[in-house]
């Protein structure tokens, strides 16, 4: 049975600072929530600590039943959990081809391998034209794009995507945030969405989380929190 994303009294301590403090939260499958918070409120430790990269000091996460925490990222991977970290999931001395080639190398059904290739690639065309050149020389937004095309060749089932507008162009953020809102539900994919943009975010979420400091000050849909005078001037800057 698809429980989806479940985190519960999670915490981690860096030293004697405590970064995540008692975070509990659900996500049911397909759908699409952003964490939403200032520098220092602890998103990008609680998505780290999802996908493997961090170790928790006290609670639990599980997808669909299964704990993640403790496990490898190659190992959640397997599990159809994705991490896309901002600016840094793609391999700068690769070209195009080759780290596109990664998202399905340890995929059997090489038949949809090429399938998901070529999909990836009618997302994002501009990709198709760099396809020879190394990463190393693409903008931001396209470095952007390749990470997210890589991404979908595994065939996720849950993306972690952690600040994926961080240091691009509006108009790029625009293309990237209707792409991601496109990809989940043509694939149903579920995603959990670290973003500092705030109203980027909640555009294209069905639910927000404000994080402050580690813990979750509320939660709820965009236009919930888009009518809180408070929530608005304190958390999405307007």
């Amino acid at each position: 049975m698809n429980q989806g994303l479940v985190v519960n009294n999670l915490s981690v301590d860096y030293g004697s600072v405590a970064a995540v403090k008692h975070l509990s939260f659900a996500i049911t499958p397909g759908e699409l929530v952003a964490v939403i918070g200032s520098n220092g409120s602890g998103k990008s430790t609680l998505i780290r600590t999802l996908s493997g990269l961090i170790a928790p000091t006290t609670g639990d996460a599980s997808w669909n039943g299964h704990s993640v925490l403790g496990k490898k990222p190659e190992e959640l991977v397997r599990q159809g959990i994705v991490h896309i970290s901002e600016g840094k999931s793609v391999i700068p001395e690769l070209t195009v081809a080759e780290n596109l080639a990664l998202g399905g190398l340890w995929r059997r059904d090489k038949s949809d391998v090429r399938l998901a290739h070529e999909e990836s690639l009618n997302i994002f065309p501009v990709l198709a034209t760099r396809l020879d050149q190394r990463a190393d020389s693409l903008s931001g937004g396209e470095r952007q794009m390749l990470a997210i095309a890589r991404a979908l060749i595994s065939r996720p089932q849950l993306l972690l995507l952690d600040e994926p507008s961080l240091g691009l162009a509006p108009l790029i953020i625009e293309q990237i945030f209707v792409a991601l809102n496109d990809l989940r539900k043509k694939y149903g994919l579920t995603v959990l969405l670290v973003e500092q943009n705030a109203m980027s975010a909640l555009k294209i979420a069905d639910r927000g989380l404000i994080l402050h400091l580690g813990q979750l000050i509320t939660s709820g849909t965009p236009s919930e929190l888009m009518k809180d005078p408070q929530l608005r001037a304190a958390y999405l800057g307007f």
